[in-house]
């Protein structure tokens, strides 16, 4: 009964998008260094040599192929913790976007779906959600409750579901009036069939949009709390941790801080080319 997710003409436009192409080069490419990192970096990220601190990269004067990237503050080589760094972030990236949609995905569609009274609840809780400064709250919280992995991910996904649930909440209030609903309703199915046959999955392309722009944002922000010492805590190779580690040697040493910052640059890129190059594909608007 229900639309086709990905029309096959607007997969092929998207496979000859360059920017989609060029996006998802680069997060596939980081994804395969997270999932094979400990079998494809040459040195225990974590191993400290301080008779190798500061070795410049192989490319600039003063370094050496022993080390391709050089060595941080510690010796511990550069290559081995940047490639453990795109570990860190697709982890926290993809987690946050995992609870963060399940929270604003189900909100959003009830509310869309019920209306009324139901609607009112999930229209107060979102202007509640963004009335809240999210990065003052996750600061906040990591400074009460100190540095970990886990709770960056808990917080944030705690705290970026709002554009979820304003997307699911506005597409489903448009598709529950739809014909093939109508159909569905007629043929005696069950609200859960309804909502999860043919509301969720026509809904789901919209959703993978805000997904993108929310993976970016996690990084983002995960990136500036380690930056401060309020995120992953040390000595896990985030990426943000590394520039704030770096930062006392940027004017002797500027690539500590260029190359951590570079490949924070480019992931983000990569997600936000995703992201623009599905909302051109359906010509969705998801500002707020």
């Amino acid at each position: 009964m229900s639309g086709a997710v990905l029309p096959v003409g607007r997969g092929a436009r998207l496979l000859r998008n360059p920017g989609f192409l060029v996006g998802a080069f680069i997060v596939g490419a980081c994804a395969v260094l997270a999932v094979l990192a400990p079998w494809i970096v040459p040195y225990d990220p974590f191993a400290i040599d301080l008779n190798r601190r500061v070795v410049p990269p192989a490319f600039m004067e003063g370094g050496s192929l022993q080390n391709l990237l050089g060595t941080d503050q510690l010796g511990r080589d550069y290559l081995s913790r940047l490639i453990y760094g795109a570990r860190i972030s697709m982890l926290i990236g993809v987690l946050t976007v995992i609870t963060s949609g399940i929270i604003g995905t189900t909100l959003g569609v009830l509310g869309g779906f019920y209306g009324g009274r139901v609607d009112d609840a999930v229209v107060f809780a979102i202007t509640t959600r963004l009335s809240i400064p999210a990065v003052l709250v996750a600061l906040a919280v990591a400074a009460l409750r100190g540095s970990s992995l886990m709770l960056v991910i808990l917080v944030l996904g705690l705290l970026l579901w709002d554009r979820f649930a304003v997307v699911a909440r506005s597409t489903t209030m448009q598709i529950r009036n739809l014909d093939y609903v109508a159909a569905a309703w007629c043929a005696g199915v069950s609200r859960w069939w309804v909502l999860t046959r043919e509301v969720l999955p026509n809904i789901a392309t919209h959703l993978a949009v805000v997904a993108t722009l929310e993976m970016a944002l996690a990084i983002l922000l995960e990136a500036a709390l380690s930056f401060l010492g309020l995120g992953v805590p040390a000595p896990l190779p985030s990426w943000g941790l590394m520039i704030s580690e770096a930062k006392d040697y940027m004017f002797f040493s500027p690539w500590v801080i260029v190359i951590p910052g570079m490949a924070l640059f480019v992931l983000v890129l990569g997600v936000n080319l995703l992201g623009d190059a599905l909302r051109d594909m359906m010509g969705t608007d998801l500002s707020r």
